[in-house]
């Protein structure tokens, strides 16, 4: 057996759900939405909190600075929880085949990050367009960065609250580190927002799961070519 014929048996497989409802698959199930939209609320609610923090002129119109570092501390330590819960059990098949298919890169995802380069560098763009899966490269980056910086600011965070046993060098540089990383989430979570509102049939799949084929066959049309579960 080819590597190639290896790799496609071990692919991660799409539902007979995905592939037969008419002219849509399901690209994000209840379980996927979920964990999604209560992470974006924790998400909102430490940006909110941590710049009430960080600015005087704001924690002075809030006031209660106790209770908002409370907030921002508790809520930054639950942030993991709706992933995790997401993950075990049978409910969480579909998260789990997701976190598979973005731990998995692929040539087309070279080549998709090379198209990326070249368009900012203002060269011409391929004539064709890689064929992704149901994930592109600049999105499995974006989970790589935020499960990674997640856990620094949770580190970071933690250090700033028990910071007793601990030097004080490493108190100010993990306020640093905690400062800076959460400039740089912000930045990422607008993009975020700007892109989910241009490409608006995306936004739809992530409130209500299904998306049309053809938004698969032109964004992820390797994902098409999965094989369905018999």
């Amino acid at each position: 057996m080819s590597a190639t014929e290896q790799s496609e048996r071990n692919a991660v497989r799409v539902t007979p759900e995905q592939s037969r409802q008419g002219g849509f698959l399901i690209r994000f199930d209840r379980v996927e939405r979920t964990v999604h939209w209560i992470n974006a609320g924790l998400f909102l609610i430490l940006i909110l909190t941590g710049a009430a923090l960080y600015f005087t002129p704001l924690i002075a119109l809030v006031g209660r600075r106790r209770l908002i570092e409370q907030v921002h501390l508790y809520v930054g330590l639950a942030l993991p929880l709706p992933l995790l819960l997401g993950l075990v059990g049978g409910w969480g098949r579909a998260l789990r085949r997701d976190v598979s298919r973005i731990n998995r890169w692929t040539e087309a995802d070279m080549q998709w990050l090379r198209g990326l380069v070249d368009a900012a560098s203002g060269r011409r763009e391929p004539a064709l367009r890689p064929r992704v899966g149901k994930f592109n490269a600049g999105q499995k980056l974006n989970a790589a960065f935020v499960a990674g910086g997640g856990l620094v600011m949770l580190g970071t965070g933690a250090l700033l609250r028990w910071y007793v046993p601990f030097p004080l060098s490493w108190r100010a540089g993990a306020t640093f580190v905690h400062n800076w990383l959460a400039v740089v989430f912000v930045i990422l979570i607008l993009g975020h927002i700007m892109l989910a509102l241009i490409n608006r049939e995306a936004l739809k799949a992530m409130l209500g799961g299904r998306i049309s084929r053809a938004w698969a066959a032109v964004h992820a049309p390797a994902w098409l070519d999965e094989p369905t579960e018999q």
